[in-house]
């Protein structure tokens, strides 16, 4: 499985625990600070590499120091960074996130230069190699751009699949419809599907997304887990019964999931519970890396743990 992840890199700072932010210029003492490699694509790529999948990553980061750690933790991961492109007048992405003591993570947020990634910075011919290539934040590039990747990854014959960044309250359907004809698997979560569907119901929003022309529809739902929905009809697969940490970069390691098990040619419902594997461990620590596992104990975590009701 040789991967291009395509899209939004960034460098996330957690600190947890965070109950509230002190009045002026007051201070509290915290349990845990971390940085690491995170972003629909930078994250995605963290956990296929665990999962033992070849992984390029293609994106555009500043050339400062926080882009600097961004290779760095990327390159420590495995993951090969020459497709990366480096802006000397934008900075490279960034979020702080003050981690509540029950998972939830709030997000102070830099868009920096993912949003200046455009079709003179694409590496075709990497595309064109890979087995898989999965654009993350379509978005943020544009439509017209988006599509025109995705249609050159199809015409040579490689697995597509994207995943969304914006909140659904911030989508609409004009701004994924024409790459839905070009995607093979779109992974957003709940809200997104309908804010981008722009309709008030889970299913109905997913099946618009299929009459559009994506593939298959596999929707996170948080601790209610994902929905598979396909022109056969849609099936539920639980989230695994964890403690929560931290839910960082949990999208992202389930998409990676999922990617890596229908690489390994394993039906749509085995994949998302890999998929669902990798969140719950990544979900168990701070950040989009947490997690020291590879395919065989990701396996074994599906097999050996209970699903939420």
């Amino acid at each position: 499985m040789k991967v291009v992840t395509m899209g939004v890199h960034v460098l996330d700072v957690l600190v947890r625990p965070v109950e509230e932010i002190p009045e002026g210029q007051g201070a509290t003492l915290v349990d845990d600070i971390r940085m690491t490699a995170a972003g629909t694509a930078g994250g995605t790529a963290l956990t296929l590499a665990k999962l033992g999948a070849e992984v390029r990553t293609a994106g555009a980061i500043g050339n400062d120091p926080t882009g600097d750690m961004l290779v760095q933790l990327l390159d420590r991961a495995g993951i090969d960074t020459g497709l990366l492109v480096r802006r000397t007048d934008t900075s490279t992405s960034a979020s702080v996130l003050p981690i509540r003591p029950n998972g939830d993570r709030p997000s102070l947020h830099l868009l920096g230069a993912n949003i200046t990634y455009g079709l003179d910075d694409v590496p075709w011919d990497a595309v064109a190699e890979a087995t898989h290539l999965h654009l993350g934040g379509p978005e943020l590039i544009g439509a017209d751009v988006a599509a025109r990747i995705l249609a050159h990854a199809k015409e040579h014959g490689v697995v597509t699949s994207v995943d969304l960044l914006a909140p659904g309250e911030l989508g609409t359907f004009d701004q994924i419809e024409p790459l839905l004809p070009h995607v093979d698997h779109l992974l957003p979560n709940d809200d997104q599907v309908l804010g981008f569907s722009e309709e008030q119901d889970l299913v109905t929003g997913a099946k618009k997304l299929l009459a559009a022309g994506a593939g298959l529809v596999a929707v996170t739902r948080g601790g209610d887990g994902a929905l598979l929905v396909t022109a056969e009809g849609t099936e539920r697969v639980p989230a695994f019964e964890v403690d929560v940490v931290d839910t960082t970069g949990c999208g992202d390691a389930f998409s990676a999931g999922f990617l890596r098990g229908i690489g390994l040619g394993r039906t749509p419902r085995e994949a998302a519970v890999l998929g669902s594997a990798a969140a719950a461990l990544v979900a168990q620590g701070l950040g989009s890396d947490h997690g020291e596992f590879d395919l065989p104990e990701a396996d074994e975590f599906a097999m050996t743990h209970k699903t939420r009701p």
